[in-house]
């Protein structure tokens, strides 16, 4: 199967013309309704129909942001045409129409709270995907988790802190993620990171990034004396977490780089989705860090 996927991947590109959004509910919480968009392609050539799959969470601090804006929606596409089912979802936005949002003046406590439940909504998302792979025609098997931002920061969180979030393990039994995109994320604690949990990774991130930091400090660098003050663990310090366990990662440090480095990195999706094919698909070991200025 390895080697049919591989040979999939390599030229699907070719292959595809157009591509089918398709949204579901995968959750009724409260008085919202989370959705799921999935993008496919119309024109599958190849007698392999099981896609491996990125699931895009979108950022906006946890108060905003939509899953199918036009950002959204083409990464979802390019993943399409990459030979993936791109599939971006939506999550509660508890920090939306509050006084204090997710910066300074939002306690440490509300935050914690607000990070646990972007990571059950996500999870949750990933369930759908896996209990429902054979409708979507997706390999449970290739689970790329994504996002950007507070969408980073939600995914990186349900990919290495699982065990911290959720109380009921087995809920989420069957959710195995294979690889992870993180555009300007950060997780509570890099040392949740191990050899069980380490997968190849992509990040993404500016050296200067005022709201999400770049290695360990205070997210969005509150002094201690104010209400937001939560260390947090970003880009730098996942990724000698996964240095120390040899596995394989994708580094875009971007020196002077700010929060605009979140936005989706279209230029270098190509050789994202080439790294996630060499590192899942074929097994090897790379780690790259590539340093721009701004």
């Amino acid at each position: 199967m390895k080697i049919l996927f591989s040979v999939f991947f390599t030229f699907f590109t070719f292959l595809i013309f157009s591509q089918t959004k398709t949204t579901y509910v995968y959750a009724i919480k409260g008085v919202d309704t989370l959705k799921l968009d999935v993008y496919s392609s119309d024109n599958i050539q190849l007698t392999e129909k099981k896609l491996p799959v990125l699931l895009w969470m979108h950022g906006g601090g946890f108060s905003g942001g939509s899953r199918d804006s036009e950002y959204e929606a083409q990464l979802c596409e390019v993943a399409a045409q990459k030979g993936f089912v791109g599939i971006s979802i939506s999550y509660r936005l508890l920090r939306k129409g509050t006084s204090t949002g997710f910066g300074c003046n939002c306690p440490k406590e509300v935050k914690q709270e607000t990070l646990k439940q972007a990571v059950i909504d996500y999870l949750d998302a990933a369930a759908f995907v896996v209990n429902n792979a054979e409708k979507l025609n997706v390999d449970p098997n290739y689970l790329i988790a994504g996002g950007s931002s507070a969408g980073a920061e939600g995914a990186s969180n349900a990919v290495f802190m699982r065990d911290y979030f959720i109380s009921d393990l087995q809920t989420y039994k069957n959710v195995k993620f294979s690889g992870l995109f993180s555009c300007a994320g950060a997780i509570l604690n890099a040392e949740y990171i191990n050899k069980n949990n380490a997968i190849p990774s992509v990040f993404f991130h500016g050296t200067d990034d005022k709201l999400v930091p770049f290695a360990a400090a205070a997210h969005h660098y509150c002094s201690s004396e104010r209400p937001g003050y939560l260390l947090m663990d970003g880009s730098m310090e996942m990724v000698k977490k996964l240095e120390l366990y040899e596995t394989p990662y994708y580094f875009n440090i971007v020196k002077g780089g700010g929060h605009e480095v979140a936005g989706i990195p279209f230029g270098n999706l190509e050789e994202i989705f080439k790294f996630f094919d060499e590192t899942i698909v074929q097994a090897k070991i790379i780690q790259t860090k590539i340093y721009q200025t701004k």
